[in-house]
């Protein structure tokens, strides 16, 4: 009977432990776009069995809770890009501890002094910003000082179903794909396309989608060296280089080589299922796409899969609309504890940062960019250019989501229709200058 009880005596204590272990838990409040699987990856510590952005965020958080048992980094998941909750959250005086924030957003927070700079912070774990990327250090510093700890660079690529390119003849004799060096040969080869595989050149998503308008607006505008956000509080897009990007767009749509009607979800899986030979599409599907590539019976299986940077089709510099995304620090008061517990998933983030660029984003630690184990992923030889064609827009820019909406909507009406292309430039230029005119 003492035995029985000294057993269950034993097995109580045993049951108690993890709950005290618990209350002496540093609480780190996290917040993250990238989408939910916890059905898949929910417990899942083995990074390198994780895929695709939510896969191996999921799992890296994962595990730096399980290899702290002194941390907790509480999760909070919210739909992309998160900024109108995160909006709430710092009205209401109750941030997250930590939270993703595009590059390309930090100045809205870091103006109105919302976010940490966090040199100091790294320095405490040896992390100085030389150690990052240059795209990546541009992109994250505002003032002279990094407002967001680098997690990647990310850019819009040319994904490509090779077995429908085989088939329009657009393949090299070295088996590369054969690309356009101007619209005129863009509309050509895409006409081509059309006639030798009967679907369209492009798989676009076009519906309740203004982002890819307004990356591929800002990426040809680069590529005619256009000074169209020379002064930061105003943008110029009544332009005949602008002119030229919008009527290319619109020749595409009128001629029916791109897909029409489809938003995000849908362009995507009809470029999976084989329903057209280029999807314009981000760094952050390269690892899921080589892993659709390599499954037989999948449309990408056929032929093979290639993905490359955007083509030069103008004759000003060799450049593409690039972004990044980073982990920002709000500024609340917190303790001692609990900013050294920051530091330490920062520190571990970016001692991890090979695992997240499996995603297809490119690195943002300079080491591990230029490490052999990172150039031996697939597809990396050819999306490593993105490196040096990637460019931002200024830093000062503020808004930049916002601008996206406007943007996005104003050449969508004239592509499609809905308005005259010099009419849409216009009211495009003057919302935005109404804006940014207003901050």
């Amino acid at each position: 009977m003492r035995i029985i009880m000294k057993v269950a005596a034993i097995s109580i204590l045993a049951m108690m432990a993890p709950a005290a272990s618990a209350a002496d838990q540093v609480e780190i409040k996290l917040q993250r776009f990238f989408g939910a699987c916890d059905a898949q990856f929910g417990t899942n510590t083995d990074v390198s069995k994780a895929v695709g952005e939510c896969g191996i965020i999921t799992s890296l958080i994962n595990k730096f809770n399980a290899s702290n048992p002194d941390i907790h980094i509480s999760v909070t998941n919210v739909e992309w890009p998160g900024y109108d909750q995160l909006n709430a959250q710092f009205a209401a005086g109750d941030p997250p501890d930590i939270v993703t924030v595009h590059e390309s957003a930090l100045s809205d927070y870091q103006t109105k002094k919302l976010l940490m700079p966090l040199n100091d912070m790294l320095k405490t774990v040896g992390i100085t910003p030389d150690q990052f990327t240059e795209a990546a250090q541009v992109g994250a510093t505002k003032d002279g000082k990094l407002y967001g700890m680098p997690i990647d660079t990310w850019s819009e690529l040319f994904h490509i179903n090779m077995d429908l390119f085989k088939k329009a003849g657009l393949v090299n004799a070295d088996g590369t794909p054969i690309f356009p060096k101007s619209p005129e040969e863009l509309i050509a080869q895409a006409e081509q396309f059309k006639a030798k595989t009967g679907k369209p050149y492009f798989v676009l998503s076009l519906a309740n989608e203004t982002a890819l308008y307004m990356r591929d607006l800002y990426t040809y505008l680069f590529q005619q060296n256009s000074a169209f956000f020379a002064d930061p509080k105003h943008i110029k897009l009544t332009t005949p280089e602008a002119k030229r990007f919008v009527e290319m767009y619109k020749t595409i749509f009128d001629k029916g080589l791109t897909t029409k009607n489809l938003d995000y979800s849908a362009a995507l899986n009809a470029f999976l299922a084989g329903e057209g030979g280029v999807h314009l599409n981000g760094t952050w599907v390269v690892g899921d796409y080589d892993a659709q590539s390599k499954t037989p019976g999948t449309a990408l299986n056929k032929g093979g899969y290639e993905v490359y940077p955007y083509p030069q089709l103008f004759s000003g510099a060799h450049q593409q609309y690039a972004d990044g995304h980073t982990w920002a620090v709000s500024v609340k008061q917190r303790t001692a504890a609990q900013s050294e517990a920051i530091a330490k998933f920062l520190k571990f983030y970016f001692d991890n940062d090979y695992e997240w660029a499996r995603t297809g984003h490119l690195p943002s630690v300079q080491a591990v960019l230029d490490s052999d184990k990172f150039k031996a992923l697939p597809h990396r030889s050819t999306i490593l250019a993105v490196a040096k064609l990637g460019h931002p827009l200024p830093s000062q820019v503020q808004r930049q989501f916002a601008l996206q909406d406007i943007i996005g909507e104003e050449i969508g009406a004239a592509v499609t229709g809905q308005k005259p292309v010099d009419a849409a430039l216009s009211d495009a230029e003057k919302r935005v200058n109404d804006l940014l005119g207003n901050l």
